[in-house]
């Protein structure tokens, strides 16, 4: 299966993945580190030979979250953070994303990472970071958001 239809596939034709007892298990928070910068052009692309597949879902009850913006960035193959290795994505209307890049790069002692910000109306902002497998060309990660308290007022 070529990879346009792997991504194809996953967008659309499978059903979303739920928990028993209907909740999801929150993505745990990662470091954001220090080279964020908003602004990010519009893209799932930035390279070739890394895919990163997940659903954007809610704790509460693992309902999708369509259109949650997502952040991301990464090294370049040369261990360098640069504007052409950050993009922000969304995710479909079954809370499905995407996100195609090179296997990250070496930063340090730091294992392979690409940092990720994920937002969404009636949610807790989610920063965290997707560590890939050595040598693999593909990962799942979904990302589980905290649905905000509404604040009461007397």
């Amino acid at each position: 299966m070529n990879l346009a239809a792997l991504i194809l596939l996953f967008l659309f034709g499978m059903p979303p993945a739920v928990a028993a007892d209907g909740r999801c298990q929150p993505t745990p928070a990662d470091a954001q580190g220090p080279f964020y910068r908003e602004g990010a052009p519009q893209r799932n692309s930035i390279g070739k030979g890394y895919l990163l597949l997940g659903e954007v879902k809610s704790a509460a009850d693992c309902a999708p979250i369509p259109g949650a913006r997502i952040e991301a960035w990464t090294t370049g193959p040369d261990g360098r953070y640069d504007d052409r290795w950050r993009a922000t994505l969304f995710a479909n209307q079954a809370g499905r994303y995407f996100f195609e890049s090179h296997y990250p790069g070496p930063y340090g002692s730091r294992p392979p990472h690409i940092h990720l910000i994920v937002n969404a109306p009636g949610y807790a902002e989610l920063v965290t970071q997707h560590y890939p497998e050595a040598n693999s060309a593909m990962g799942v990660f979904d990302l589980v958001l905290i649905p905000q308290r509404e604040s009461s007022r007397p």
